[in-house]
């Protein structure tokens, strides 16, 4: 028998919610956590919830509502929510998405695409790979003491 969230008891939905946020934290790495979501989530609840955090993420970055809109495919009432959301007190969000977006960063540098960009932007990182003892390669200035 379905029972809706509005007529738990208050002890009952902290009873409820802890044992998620628990089960939750206890998960260590992307590959659990994956495995986590794919068993307690139907697909669509989790695009569902994979495209809130991208809308926060886009509107953080200061995109448009309509921008956001089409091109996630969503209503704009989805992304007021979300918007609404953010404005919150509560740091739920940005804390998930400034997590994410190191997470993403540290994958690009390590890609081949980021070590390309890495190499053909910085000349003294190219040298200093080549050369490890590259320090010997240059006068220490003088009256500077080591």
């Amino acid at each position: 028998m379905k029972v809706r969230a509005k007529e738990l008891s208050k002890q009952d939905r902290i009873e409820v919610l802890d044992a998620l946020y628990t089960a939750a934290a206890s998960i260590k790495g992307r590959e659990a956590m994956k495995m986590f979501l794919r068993d307690l989530l139907t697909e669509s609840e989790r695009i569902m919830l994979g495209r809130r955090i991208l809308i926060a993420r886009m509107l953080i970055a200061g995109c448009t509502h309509r921008y956001i809109a089409s091109g996630l495919h969503v209503g704009l009432d989805t992304v007021s929510k979300v918007h609404h959301w953010l404005d919150d007190q509560l740091p739920g969000y940005e804390t998930a998405i400034d997590g994410m977006t190191k997470e993403f960063d540290k994958r690009y540098w390590e890609s081949k695409a980021g070590q390309r960009e890495l190499y053909a932007t910085n000349t003294l990182y190219r040298l200093k790979k080549k050369y490890p003892l590259h320090f010997l390669l240059f006068p220490w200035p003088k009256g500077k003491s080591r």
